[in-house]
């Protein structure tokens, strides 16, 4: 197994540096990829000033899956990795990895992670949609085949949330299985900032709409997944609501970025349907953009 790990970071250079070194020791053989943008802290001359990292691909773009196709586009191993840049691998990982992709096309393991309320780790999550069984990943700790990255065209880009959600979706469509394996582990050790806010509904009901429209088209079994999602967060709001947490002004702003999330999701869903019929399902994908990287360094 020629294995790259692929590292996405925005303006953290101390928790990537550490994440760095955990993986120098733990996998020295592999291909560091390190794909960093915009960031005003200093990363780029940090990174610099390593010898354990092969490329620096320096993007213009804040969006993670813009981010994760350049470093599809720098990596050259048979197996390709994505860790996030605060999360440090544990000893193992390396083998978990091949030992997965003895019996999947795609393998992820569990996340422990410092979060508020305590210590939290995640495990498998598996739906079915309108037949077909689709296993979540979390996009900071999978690995991928080379070859079905390819065939996936990378990650959608209109995307700015959800990415690793819609690829489970089109994985599944592809007819690939995702193997989970729990020595395949990774940690933080200080509280994760949680990425993007899972208050910012319209974002949130926009890229939920638009992944399951786009996957799956104009079916009863979208509309109701999507009501089910906008109900259960209407009835939290509302308890917030009453314990005096939230306003009720603030309750119906939150209706109307739910109504314009969807709205918008949802005609945007349409379109890359339309314009992208072949199962991959991917209009925004690796092969549509060529200017993703403004700087590259490459020392392999």
């Amino acid at each position: 197994m020629e294995l790259s790990v692929v590292v996405p970071t925005l303006n953290e250079r101390d928790h990537l540096a550490a994440t760095l070194d955990v993986l120098a020791a733990h996998a020295p053989d592999a291909e560091v990829v390190v794909v960093n943008g915009p960031s005003a802290d200093g990363t780029t001359g940090m990174i610099r000033d390593r010898d354990d990292v092969d490329v620096l691909v320096e993007v213009s773009d804040r969006t993670l899956n813009v981010s994760r196709n350049a470093g599809i586009r720098a990596a050259s191993g048979d197996v390709v990795a994505f860790l996030r840049h605060d999360l440090a691998i544990e000893e193992g990982w390396t083998a978990a990895i091949e030992a997965g992709l003895q019996n999947a096309a795609v393998v992820t393991g569990p996340i422990h992670e410092t979060l508020p309320a305590g210590m939290t780790t995640t495990a498998p999550e598996t739906r079915q949609i309108r037949g077909r069984d689709v296993t979540y990943f979390n996009g900071g700790n999978v690995a991928f085949r080379a070859t079905v990255l390819d065939r996936l065209d990378g990650f959608d880009e209109y995307l700015e949330t959800g990415g690793a959600r819609d690829a489970a979706h089109r994985l599944a469509g592809l007819g690939y299985d995702v193997a989970w394996e729990s020595e395949m582990s990774v940690r933080t050790e200080y509280e994760a900032d949680g990425g993007v806010d899972e208050r910012d509904h319209r974002w949130k009901y926009r890229a939920l709409t638009y992944r399951l429209v786009k996957n799956y088209g104009l079916r009863p079994t979208v509309l109701r997944r999507i009501v089910s999602h906008a109900g259960s967060d209407a009835i939290a709001a509302a308890r917030d609501v009453v314990a005096g947490d939230a306003t009720p002004t603030g309750w119906v702003g939150t209706g109307r970025d739910v109504v314009a999330g969807v709205a918008t999701g949802w005609s945007d869903g349409l379109v890359a349907r339309a314009r992208d019929q072949s199962p991959t399902r991917n209009p925004h994908g690796c092969s549509k953009r060529a200017d993703r990287a403004v700087a590259r360094y490459d020392w392999r």
